[in-house]
């Protein structure tokens, strides 16, 4: 499992691979910046940011271990535990938590809003299916016991939205300080 020891090499890995396209209409890094954009400037806290910008790094690693793949809808690579784990030694709970329900927080969304399920993107709701799909009563009351399940759910939000085709490029280069004032290391 990959473990990022420095915020250098989470850079580099946007760098070589954010261009590409997983299964959306926009690439890994303007959705990325989107994401934290978003998350900006709606006061969220550092740590929330960085999830929101981090949130998909797992789609990353699995595109630098496998290449571009045209098989995303046969199985669930599990990008949002890869990203999570690879992240934990850099980042405290606060951006991995988060990080790691994203996925959980969407089939919440679409066990607990009938509307939701409306507002998903075709990718995410091929996704959804692979995921496990809406949540059971169960899940549901683990995933809201959790104290990072409000957390994750607004993370999912700006997760949903931040897929604008006509963005403007901003520089990954925005949020390195905020990067490196949330790193434990």
């Amino acid at each position: 499992m990959k473990q990022f020891s420095s915020i250098a090499e989470i850079i580099e890995l946007y760098e070589q691979y954010g261009t590409e396209f997983y299964s959306e209409d926009v690439t890994q890094i303007s959705h990325a910046l989107q994401c934290a954009t978003l998350a900006q400037e709606s006061g969220a806290m550092d740590e929330l940011v960085v999830a929101a910008l981090l949130h998909d790094v797992g789609h990353l690693i699995d595109l630098a271990e496998y290449g571009s793949s045209t098989t995303a809808f046969e199985s669930d690579a599990k990008h949002e535990s890869i990203g999570a784990q690879s992240l934990a030694k850099l980042f405290p709970s606060g951006v991995t938590a988060p990080i790691a329900l994203h996925v959980d927080a969407k089939r919440w969304r679409c066990a607990t809003d009938l509307l939701y399920h409306g507002t998903l993107s075709s990718a995410s709701v091929a996704s959804l299916i692979l995921q496990g799909g809406p949540m059971s009563n169960d899940e549901q009351r683990r995933f809201e016991s959790h104290p990072q399940s409000g957390a994750a759910v607004q993370l999912r939000n700006w997760d949903d939205t931040g897929k604008a085709l006509q963005s403007p490029e901003l520089p990954l280069e925005k949020f390195v300080a905020t990067l490196e004032r949330v790193s434990v290391k």
